[in-house]
């Protein structure tokens, strides 16, 4: 089963919203950008349910891992359904994961927030023992939403 790089994304981004504090940034590098920082109140709160999903994902907790992403999420075609099957691959081909990740902005678009991330995810290759790189990325987009008190990966809806 070949892994694309959107399914990749949007499973790190589980373990990435707001994983370290909003800087300060100039206007043209907001320039263009959706609604407004997101306030502090919010990435603390996000930056809880990041903590909550790394240890998921380092657990191997698929479940726990997917209680981070929506049922109603979608992005470019990607559904949760999806994502699950995806992960559940992941699991079965590194016997361990890590993730790394930066957050270059956090915009508050009406309910959602849209996160514009940078990292890179790893894994030790199940039998090998060696570890690998999987996917990285610079500066993407995924939208989070709060459900029933949680926040949640909610997907951009295309």
């Amino acid at each position: 089963m070949i892994l694309g790089p959107r399914w990749i994304r949007s499973l790190v981004c589980i373990l990435v919203v707001f994983a370290v504090p909003q800087t300060a940034r100039t206007d043209q590098q907001v320039k263009g950008l959706p609604g407004v920082a997101a306030p502090r109140s919010v990435v603390v709160e996000l930056q809880d349910a990041l903590g909550h999903a790394t240890e998921r994902l380092q657990a191997r907790d698929e479940a726990g891992v997917l209680s981070h992403v929506s049922d109603r999420y979608r992005s470019a075609g990607l559904t949760k359904p999806a994502i699950r099957e995806q992960l559940h691959a992941l699991l079965a081909i590194y016997d361990s994961l890590q993730a790394k990740v930066q957050i270059d902005e956090a915009r508050a678009v009406g309910e959602d927030v849209w996160v514009y991330s940078t990292g890179e995810v790893s894994g030790r290759v199940r039998g090998l023992g060696m570890w690998m790189p999987i996917y990285s990325w610079k500066r993407e987009p995924e939208v989070a939403r709060r459900e029933r008190g949680v926040w949640r990966l909610y997907g951009d809806q295309k």
